[in-house]
C-alpha cells in the first residue's frame, strides 16, 4: 500500500473514533458552573420560559408557581396554583398547567391570574394526573398522564385503565390517545422542525422517539435511549436533555454526550431561558439551579 494512501487512512480511523464527548464540551459556556438560585422550596418542577426568557416554575407541595426573571430574581406569580406541575407558555402568552390537584389542565391568564379549566376528564373518567406538556406550532397540545398518587388526593384510586399520551388537536376538546402502552410517560418534547416528538417512560426506563404525522398523529415508535427521564428540553442542535440523575445530554442519535451532576438526591426538570435563550435552568428538589451555555434553546428562537 502506498505510504500517502496509509496515512490518509490513518487519518480517517482517528477522526472517526475520536470521542464525541470531548467534541461536544462546548455545549457549556466556557469557565461556566451550575449556579444555585434559591433553596428555599419543598419541590420544584415544570420550568417554562416566556418570550423574554422569564421562567415560571412549580413548587408542587406548596401549590406555588414562582418567576425567574434574569434581571429581577425571584418573585411569588401565583399561589393556589391547583397543584400545578409541568408547565408552558403558549404562543397567546397565557401560562398552561397541568394541575394535578383535581387532574386538569388549566390556561392561566399571565395579566391577572385568573384561570379556566381546558380539559377535566377523559371517556367520563378523571386523569390519572396530568404531568408534563409540549405545544406544536398549529397550538395542539400532547401531554402526558402518568399515575403518581399524591398525598393531597382524596379519592386515590386510579381511574383510567393505564397511563396514556394524549394529543389535543388544536381548537378542539376531545384529546386523542397516541400510546397507552408505556408504564408512566412522563417527560415530552419536540422538535422545532415539528418531525419528532420524544416521550419518556420514567418507570420503564426509556426514551422513545415517535414520527409526527398529519393532525398530529404519532407514528414509526422507536427506542431512542435506555433511559428514563422527569421533564426535558432540547436545544438549537437537537441535543435531548433529560433529568433524574442531575442532567444528561444525548445527541440527535440518541448517543450519550454530556452529563451535568447537580447535588441534589433527584433532578426534576430543565429547560432554556434568559434574553438570549442560553441559560440552562434547572429544577432539583427543594432548590433551583443555573447554568451558561454556549448552545440555546428553540422555544423562542
Amino acid at each position: 500500500m502506498p505510504k500517502l494512501t496509509s496515512i490518509y487512512l490513518l487519518v480517517l480511523i482517528i477522526t472517526s473514533c475520536s470521542n464525541p464527548k470531548e467534541q461536544t464540551k462546548s455545549i457549556v459556556a466556557e469557565g461556566a458552573e451550575l449556579q444555585l438560585v434559591a433553596d428555599q422550596f419543598k419541590f420544584t418542577e415544570g420550568p417554562a420560559s416566556d418570550r423574554e426568557g422569564n421562567i415560571y416554575f412549580t413548587d408542587q407541595p406548596n401549590d406555588d408557581i414562582w418567576k425567574w426573571s434574569p434581571n429581577d430574581g425571584l418573585t411569588l406569580f401565583m399561589d393556589s396554583s391547583g397543584r400545578a406541575n409541568g408547565l408552558y407558555v403558549d404562543d397567546q402568552g397565557y401560562l398552561l398547567a397541568c394541575a394535578d390537584e383535581a387532574n386538569e389542565l388549566w390556561r392561566i391568564n399571565l395579566a391577572d391570574k385568573s384561570h379556566e379549566v381546558l380539559l377535566k376528564g377523559w371517556n367520563g373518567m378523571k386523569y390519572n394526573g396530568p404531568n408534563d406538556m409540549w405545544l406544536d406550532a398549529k397550538g395542539g397540545i400532547y401531554f402526558t398522564d402518568p399515575f403518581y398518587k399524591r398525598v393531597y388526593w382524596k379519592d386515590t384510586s386510579m381511574q383510567q385503565s393505564n397511563c396514556k399520551v394524549f394529543y389535543l388537536p388544536p381548537g378542539g376538546s376531545t384529546p386523542i390517545v397516541q400510546d397507552s402502552t408505556l408504564i408512566r410517560p412522563n417527560g415530552i418534547i419536540g422538535t422545532p422542525d415539528q418531525k419528532y416528538l420524544y416521550v419518556a417512560d420514567n418507570t420503564g426506563k426509556k426514551l422513545y422517539q415517535y414520527h409526527i404525522g398529519l393532525d398530529g398523529q404519532l407514528e414509526n415508535k422507536r427506542l431512542f435511549a435506555d433511559t428514563g427521564s422527569d421533564g426535558m428540553t432540547i436545544d438549537n442542535q437537537g441535543n435531548i436533555y433529560v433529568t433524574g440523575d442531575g442532567v444528561t445530554v444525548y445527541d440527535d442519535l440518541g448517543i450519550k454526550i454530556h452529563h451535568i451532576p447537580v447535588d441534589r438526591s433527584w433532578t426534576a426538570n430543565v429547560t432554556f431561558g434568559g434574553p438570549n435563550q442560553d441559560i440552562l435552568f434547572i429544577t432539583a428538589m427543594n432548590s433551583v439551579f443555573t447554568l451558561k451555555m454556549n448552545v440555546k434553546g428553540v422555544r423562542w428562537q
